[in-house]
């Protein structure tokens, strides 16, 4: 595909006021048909397909994720192994960064410096956003793996320290210096860590599927709190090992989580409380439709995407910080991570 090749198209006029919710819609393996939808938070607009609507650009296949940074906004593309880079208020194409496997985040340590983790590549690309080039790489391979690397994926950062889970048949989260590039450390946990967050008093919670079968887990599922500093375990919470639980997020304070297994749960990170039901689901099994989670860090808000059957277009719920139902909106296929522009 002549992805440079910009068709002339006649671009929608979209008010983008300053706050706004991008929707990343994953789309479906190998059929091209990612999405990016807009959501005005005070009007409740919703505008689908915005990148393609502006450019006249497919937006590639399977959009895993996306970060805003100075007015910009980088949009992680799995199996297409690219970063596509659009104007975060107009959805106006700015360019590329290509040569990645199969990268999964983004996270920058500078304006001229960011981390692209990778399911299937033997190490975490090193990227200048600036000049859209890679510019060097973390080695992840290990022997002791069955495939002969780490599967990176989410990250977070704790002073120059950046922390990755290892979710695809893995049971690490790696420990990587920022000021050398290098994995100084590891940290075991359950069998597949799918998400990581670190909130406000220094301690990073991952969440566990524990490799999910038929008949249940491999491994019994698990919330696990981790201080940042001492790289010790102090807590963990399992779930029953026919769970499935995903996603994981922190409200604006950083000290609320929220996650999803089949339903919507939440809990205080300091008071050392259970998790408590916040939205029940509709779906009866474990693996349903709910798929997506955000929360707005300045009012608390939760949205919870709906990726109904997976073929049609899913559904965005909100609702206040009391579980209040505020709106429901229809995006594009697969609705799978969120991205504020605040």
């Amino acid at each position: 595909m002549k992805d440079d090749e910009l068709w002339e198209n006649t671009k929608p006029e979209i008010n983008t006021p300053y706050k706004g919710l991008y929707v990343i819609n994953e789309g479906n393996y190998m059929y091209g048909n990612a999405s990016l939808s807009y959501y005005d938070i005070e009007s409740r607009q919703v505008h689908n397909d915005v990148f393609f609507n502006t450019n006249s650009l497919p937006l590639g296949d399977v959009a895993q994720s996306m970060v805003i940074r100075n007015g910009l906004a980088y949009v992680v593309l799995n199996n297409s192994g690219k970063i596509y880079i659009l104007d975060a208020n107009t959805f106006e194409y700015k360019g590329k960064i290509t040569g990645l496997t199969y990268p999964r985040y983004m996270h920058f340590i500078s304006d001229i410096k960011a981390y692209v983790t990778d399911l299937y590549g033997k190490s975490i690309a090193i990227v200048n956003p600036q000049s859209k080039e890679i510019t060097g790489s973390i080695d992840v391979s290990t022997s002791d793996n069955q495939f002969y690397r780490h599967s990176t994926d989410h990250m977070v950062q704790f002073e120059n320290l950046i922390f990755t889970n290892c979710w695809s048949y893995d049971n690490q989260i790696l420990v990587i210096d920022s000021d050398t590039d290098e994995v100084v450390d590891s940290i075991q946990v359950q069998e597949q860590p799918v998400a990581l967050v670190i909130d406000d008093f220094g301690k990073i919670w991952t969440i566990t599927d524990g490799g999910y079968t038929i008949n249940g887990t491999t491994s019994t599922p698990a919330l696990i709190k981790i201080d940042a500093e001492t790289r010790e375990i102090e807590r963990t919470i399992y779930f029953n090992n026919t769970d499935h639980p995903i996603e994981l997020k922190l409200n604006g304070a950083g000290d609320r989580l929220y996650f999803l297994n089949s339903d919507v749960y939440t809990m205080d990170v300091i008071t050392g409380s259970e998790p408590e039901l916040f939205v029940e689901s509709p779906y009866e099994t474990v693996i349903g439709g709910y798929y997506g989670l955000a929360v707005d860090t300045i009012t608390d808000e939760v949205y919870v995407a709906d990726a109904i059957d997976f073929v049609q277009q899913g559904v965005i719920y909100r609702y206040t910080s009391n579980a209040e139902p505020v709106d429901t909106f229809k995006v594009g296929i697969v609705p799978c991570e969120f991205c504020f522009k605040y």
